[in-house]
């Protein structure tokens, strides 16, 4: 078959088509789509490589987080549908309906790609904001979520009005009788959204906050915050997850003023046995005048103590008349010299070694200070170093730490007794 041949069937067939306008139709739209989706993997290609090129720079590197969430990707999908709907009239032999149709077909698909690119921008700048200072005090993300799915839901409305030809205030104005079951269904979004406005207006919640609410078993770190719910990392590594609406609804404790004080307390109480407490004796006295951190304190009491008992005139040689140095006293100053002399305790804080009431379990000594550091780790170190230091020097004052009976400390009385001899005396006649 020669080129001529050929040729002349192909005029005939593409003659013959006029008698089938569908076919010519079917043709002309394959074509039209044809050109649309190639139109749009060279636009991808060109606009890809030329944000690549572009987000090198370092003036343009937020060009970098766009590409990451597929912003430039998605724009150039929408090229496809634009081609279709603006290229619909260029089909041969198509009815006017069908025209119509493929250009709500078309529009509905762009409109449903826009909305992408928009969710995916929203996505970028929350990534590009939360590199920034004002990240950690004022989270956007919440309000994110909420914008995105109102742009999910209007677009939805758009889309289902545009491919069924009607206007979307139609469809709106149906939704007001469904508005008491969405308020029912979207309660929780509804007090979530208001919650996070609250706290972040007020401030009382930041990512990276050790927070504790034992209601719910959380104790740790903030480690996210969005629209309905809010992510603590607990110390043993698990993760709780709290309904932001919780968070104002119940309490909870935050631990970021601590953090920003620069000093965490100290409060815990040392036991003392009440059987050991007394005066001093004239030997214990000269003995605690060679401790360094007691010298003023004991020069300055007994100063004041030689003045008033000498005040009271011969009445001060009676025992009960006359003041007198106790060992907790001077211990409880001994305790403060040493806390006021510690590298690790905050000198600008509260300082203090006070005696609370009386306990079946002894007399509490409570140590009240703050740490220089607000580690866990090294505040623990700093805690057990004093306490153990404060309990192996309470024998120098002749004082010990109360302990309640074990059954080896009557193990060890029950036995003293068994091999202590019984004396019976004999009377001579």
């Amino acid at each position: 078959m020669d080129t001529q041949t050929l040729w002349s069937q192909i005029e005939n067939l593409w003659a013959n088509l006029d008698q089938y306008p569908w076919v010519s139709s079917i043709f002309g739209l394959i074509i039209l789509v044809g050109i649309a989706l190639l139109t749009g993997y060279i636009a991808r290609i060109v606009i890809l490589r030329v944000t690549k090129m572009l987000g090198r720079q370092p003036a343009l590197h937020w060009i970098n987080d766009l590409r990451e969430h597929k912003v430039f990707h998605r724009l150039a999908q929408m090229t496809p549908s634009l081609m279709v709907q603006f290229g619909r009239n260029l089909v041969p032999d198509m009815s006017d309906n069908g025209r119509h149709f493929l250009g709500n077909l078309a529009l509905a698909i762009t409109i449903f790609v826009l909305t992408r690119v928009i969710s995916s921008l929203l996505d970028a700048m929350l990534d590009i904001y939360s590199r920034t200072n004002y990240a950690k005090t004022r989270p956007i993300k919440g309000y994110v979520q909420l914008t995105k799915m109102l742009l999910y839901v209007f677009s939805g409305i758009v889309i289902v009005a545009t491919l069924i030809d009607r206007s979307p205030m139609l469809l709106l104005s149906g939704l007001g009788a469904m508005s008491a079951v969405l308020l029912l269904v979207y309660k929780d979004t509804l007090l979530s959204f208001v919650a996070s406005v609250q706290l972040t207006s007020n401030d009382l919640l930041r990512v990276g906050d050790w927070i504790e609410m034992p209601q719910v078993g959380a104790d740790g770190d903030v480690i996210d915050i969005t629209l309905h719910t809010v992510k603590v990392q607990n110390f043993d590594k698990t993760i709780v997850s709290i309904p932001t609406w919780r968070l104002m609804s119940e309490s909870f404790k935050n631990w970021r003023g601590m953090q920003q004080s620069g000093g965490r307390r100290i409060k815990r109480s040392l036991f003392i046995d009440a059987g050991e407490i007394g005066f001093l004796t004239d030997e214990q006295e000269q003995r605690l005048e060679q401790v360094r951190l007691l010298k003023d304190y004991l020069s300055r009491k007994k100063a004041e103590l030689k003045s008033w008992n000498e005040a009271q005139g011969n009445v001060a040689a009676m025992s009960a008349n006359r003041r007198r140095m106790t060992n907790i006293g001077t211990f409880r100053a001994y305790a403060l010299a040493y806390l006021k002399s510690h590298a690790q305790i905050q000198p600008n804080m509260t300082c203090m070694v006070r005696q609370l009431q009386t306990t079946p379990q002894g007399v509490p000594l409570e140590i009240y200070c703050f740490t220089r550091t607000t580690v866990w780790d090294e505040y623990e170190q700093i805690q057990g170093d004093i306490f153990d230091y404060l309990l192996s020097v309470m024998p120098e004052f002749g004082l010990s730490a109360y302990q309640q009976p074990s059954g080896n400390d009557l193990r060890k009385g029950l036995m003293n007794k068994i091999q202590t001899p019984l004396v019976v005396s004999q009377d001579t006649e």
